[in-house]
């Protein structure tokens, strides 16, 4: 699925309830994270539960590839919005990504209580941080 398909299917929906099922349902497919992975380092601040991100930068084209994991459902859900947005893009696609419209077409700017906002925009601040440290290997 793709950013658009999954904004298309959530204007289909549009009833919150029935959204935040489908993000439940793309959370318990998200694929589970090696618990030797989940360390301080790899944790997200700023999130009411815990969340853990990896990034592996490849080269030849470059780009960055992201796993993610948390404990709680509907936030795996969440993280796999971010991951359809970010993951396998170039460093630069990356801080070029408005992600701030993608995330009001979905609604979630209007839906997500301010704590999960937050964690939300930790998880953005993560991944643009892994990007521009990448650019900055690149020069």
């Amino acid at each position: 699925m793709t950013i658009e398909d999954l904004i298309e299917e959530f204007d289909d929906l549009g009833d919150w309830a029935d959204q935040c099922e489908v993000l439940i349902d793309m959370g318990r497919d998200l694929s589970n994270m090696s618990d030797n992975l989940k360390t301080e380092d790899t944790k997200v601040h700023g999130c009411q539960s815990n969340v853990w991100m990896v990034a592996e930068v490849k080269s030849e084209p470059l780009r960055i590839e992201l796993t993610a994991d948390s404990d709680a459902m509907l936030v795996r859900g969440l993280l796999s919005v971010v991951l359809m947005v970010y993951s396998n893009r170039s460093p630069q696609e990356i801080l070029e990504t408005d992600v701030r419209d993608i995330f009001s077409r979905l609604g979630l700017d209007r839906h997500l209580s301010p704590a999960r906002k937050n964690g939300l925009s930790g998880m953005v601040t993560r991944v643009r941080a892994i990007a521009a440290e990448a650019v900055g290997l690149q020069s």
